[in-house]
């Protein structure tokens, strides 16, 4: 199965899409958790995949990124109550927090069948492992339009990468930012 673009793939874009995704991942705690994991974090999926019960049990986990080589702090305050009840029937710290039933952890390619699966059943054909850092980085600019903690948290370069890699265009700015603006108008008088 040839993968697609990133640049393909799009992030969730409401709670309602989400919602519809997880339903399709319920058979699974380890999915769900994993779904659920890069949503809230915003890693990729290469860096998700091959994490151990170690490099999440502290209170500010440190992990390496694969593609970039870069040290990454790995914020989870957010979802600790998920992490925690994830992780409180694995036996041992070096336990693979996704394993496979083939042993090991799951591959990225996995994932993507899964996810590439889920997305035909829900009549989308672009859902991908990107997906999940492509939400976290659109709900996180959406919220608090802080491109600059964005374009660190996923090392871009360039405001105008992080925007088109969270699928934000200069039309979605303006509308947002013009929400709710009016001049000189009082309680619809005219």
């Amino acid at each position: 199965m040839a993968r697609k673009s990133t640049y393909n793939v799009q992030p969730f874009r409401s709670e309602t899409e989400i919602d519809d995704f997880l339903r399709r991942t319920k058979n699974s705690k380890r999915d769900v958790f994993l779904f659920l994991f890069g949503l809230n974090t915003g890693l990729r999926m290469s860096d998700i995949v091959k994490l151990r019960v170690r490099d999440i049990n502290k209170p500010e986990p440190i992990i390496t990124e694969k593609k970039t080589g870069k040290k990454k702090r790995l914020f989870l305050d957010g979802i600790q109550d998920i992490v925690q009840e994830y992780i409180k029937d694995m036996k041992d710290d070096d336990d693979q927090l996704f394993p496979s039933r083939q042993g090991g952890h799951i591959t990225v390619n996995t994932v993507y069948k899964l996810y590439v699966k889920i997305g035909h059943e829900l009549g989308r054909d672009d859902i991908g492992c990107h997906t999940l850092r492509k939400t976290y980085g659109r709900f996180y600019y959406l919220k608090t339009h802080d491109i600059a903690t964005l374009m660190y948290l996923f090392n871009h370069s360039s405001e105008k990468i992080t925007k088109r890699y969270i699928g934000i265009t200069d039309d979605d700015d303006a509308k947002s930012s013009l929400k709710g603006f009016r001049i000189g108008v009082k309680g619809g008088e005219i």
